[in-house]
């Protein structure tokens, strides 16, 4: 497990000013959530951590090692960062069967067969995928397709798994299950979850910490509890409610 360091991060688009000055300390082993409407920003900080956007200017820190710096001019590339995926479209190989698109990230890392199939093995495990190891994503619900997308960000045993919007295409009943499976899955593993959602029910079931955006700055951050409890500003009190 790792712990993220974000100190005065911006995003400019041109003009559009879509993260403002975000600073945040998320602590090793924490699960937590970018709670906000459409547009608030927090997908593109998500990106900015994974290294598939560029902060304007700021520092990313995990633990010890600078991911970027805009004064000193460091950009660690994606596949250096040690960081687990999963996307809201899933993004699973299409003509790869679910061994294959789980093993995908060990193969590109160059991993011996046996590692991979150990690796491939324990995690088909976990996210409870045993038996169909030689589907086709065709042939799976959504809610597996899920899974093979969970099981590919974790197999490789990141410090940090970024969440973006994973449930948001499954249905209500499954949506339940995943959010309860997620939250398993990452205390037994024991990583740091960094989870973008507009859901409040995903972010207050799960989450060991909230962060709640709008219009690219922080308006709240604390434990569900917290926020429930004490709703810091006008913004979070009816976002929330």
């Amino acid at each position: 497990m790792s712990e993220v360091h974000f100190e005065n991060i911006n995003k400019k688009f041109d003009q559009n000013h879509v993260v403002k000055d975000f600073t945040l300390h998320i602590p090793k082993g924490h699960f937590c959530s970018f709670l906000g409407p459409s547009g608030c920003g927090k997908t593109t900080i998500l990106r900015m951590l994974a290294g598939l956007e560029n902060p304007t200017s700021g520092k990313i820190q995990v633990d010890n090692e600078c991911f970027y710096d805009s004064i000193n001019t460091i950009d660690l590339p994606v596949e250096k960062r040690n960081l687990g995926m999963v996307f809201q479209s899933y993004a699973i190989w299409p003509h790869l069967n679910v061994f294959d698109n789980i093993a995908f990230p060990l193969k590109i890392k160059k991993a011996a067969k046996s590692e991979i199939q150990d690796k491939v093995d324990e995690i088909i495990k976990t996210v409870e995928l045993t038996g169909l190891e030689k589907r086709m994503p065709n042939q799976l619900s959504g809610g597996q397709q899920q899974r093979v997308a969970l099981a590919r960000g974790l197999v490789y045993s990141p410090g940090i798994v970024l969440l973006d919007e994973p449930l948001s295409n499954l249905d209500a009943k499954l949506r339940d299950k995943m959010r309860e499976d997620i939250r398993a899955i990452q205390q037994e593993k024991k990583f740091t979850a960094v989870y973008v959602t507009h859901d409040q029910i995903e972010a207050f079931t799960m989450s060991d910490k909230i962060v709640v955006l709008n219009e690219g700055i922080i308006q709240q951050e604390g434990s569900p509890q917290e926020i429930r409890e004490n709703p810091s500003c006008d913004f979070v009190e009816n976002f929330i409610n």
